[in-house]
C-alpha cells in the first residue's frame, strides 16, 4: 500500500485544517543557495582565468559572498512585503466593496462557482451560503477572484532564508583556497553542492533526485564555465598586466 502524507481520520483533518496551511520558504533556500554558489564560484573561475592570486580569489569571493548575499536578501525582504501589502490592499478593496455593492458581489460568488459547473438551485445555496458569512465571503473573493494563497510568507524569514543559503552554499567554493587548494578542488566541491541543492530540492518535486541534482549541476556549471572563459578571454586580451 502506497505510504500517504498525512493521516486522514476525522481527528487528524480536524487538526491539520485548524492548522491553516503553513507558509513554505524552500525556494528562499533553493534560489539562495544555488545563486550563492553560482556566483562565488563565478568569481572564482573569473579570477582563476585571469591567473589572479590566491588572495585576490578569497578577496572578491568573501567580498561578493556577503554583499550580494545581502543584496539577494533585501530584495526577497521588499519584494514579499510588497506581496503582504498587496493582500492587505486587495482585503480593504473586498470589505469596502462587499459594504458598498453587496449585490454585485453576490454575483461575482455566482459567477465563480457557475465556471465550476454548479447550476440552478445548488448553485444559489452556495452563494446564499457563501455571502451568510463576510469574512468567510471576502476570503473565498481573495482566492477566487485574486488567487491569493492563504498563507502569507514573512518578509523577516524570507530574507533570512535567502542569506542564510546563500552564504552557506557560496562559502563552499572558497573553502578549498583557504585550506592551500586551487580552482580544481574549488569546482569538485561546489558541483556536489550544486548536484545536492538540485536532489534535495527534488523533495518537493516530481522530478527524480537524480535529474533534479544533474540539471542543477549542469546550470551552475555552465554559469561558472562562462565566468572563467571571460576571465581567460580579459587576460589574453589585457596581457600581463590584467595579471600584474
Amino acid at each position: 500500500m502506497a505510504q500517504l502524507e498525512h493521516g486522514h481520520s476525522a481527528e487528524e483533518i480536524r487538526t491539520r485544517l485548524t492548522a491553516g496551511p503553513e507558509a513554505s520558504y524552500i525556494r528562499d533556500w533553493v534560489y539562495g543557495g544555488i545563486d550563492g554558489a553560482v556566483t562565488t564560484f563565478a568569481v572564482v573561475a573569473g579570477v582563476a582565468g585571469a591567473n589572479l592570486s590566491t588572495s585576490v580569489v578569497l578577496i572578491l569571493g568573501l567580498a561578493n559572498l556577503l554583499a550580494d548575499g545581502f543584496s539577494m536578501a533585501a530584495g526577497n525582504f521588499s519584494g514579499t512585503k510588497v506581496e503582504q501589502e498587496e493582500y492587505e490592499r486587495l482585503l480593504a478593496v473586498e470589505r469596502r466593496h462587499v459594504a458598498l455593492v453587496p449585490e454585485g458581489e453576490r454575483e461575482e460568488i455566482r459567477q465563480i462557482f457557475a465556471a465550476k459547473g454548479f447550476a440552478g438551485a445548488d448553485l444559489e445555496r452556495i452563494v446564499a451560503t457563501i455571502t451568510a458569512n463576510e469574512p468567510g465571503w471576502i476570503h473565498t473573493m481573495l482566492v477566487e477572484e485574486y488567487g491569493l494563497a492563504d498563507s502569507r510568507r514573512s518578509p523577516w524569514k524570507a530574507a533570512a532564508s535567502t542569506f542564510a543559503a546563500f552564504f552557506l552554499c557560496g562559502l563552499v567554493p572558497l573553502v578549498p583556497y583557504l585550506v592551500g587548494g586551487g580552482l580544481v578542488a574549488s569546482t569538485l566541491a561546489t558541483g556536489l553542492t550544486f548536484f545536492g541543492i538540485g536532489s534535495a530540492k527534488s523533495r518537493w518535486s516530481v522530478i527524480p533526485w537524480w535529474r533534479s541534482g544533474l540539471e542543477t549541476f549542469l546550470i551552475g556549471l555552465g554559469a561558472a564555465a562562462l565566468a572563467f572563459l571571460v576571465g581567460f578571454g580579459l587576460r589574453e586580451i589585457l596581457g600581463p598586466t590584467a595579471a600584474g
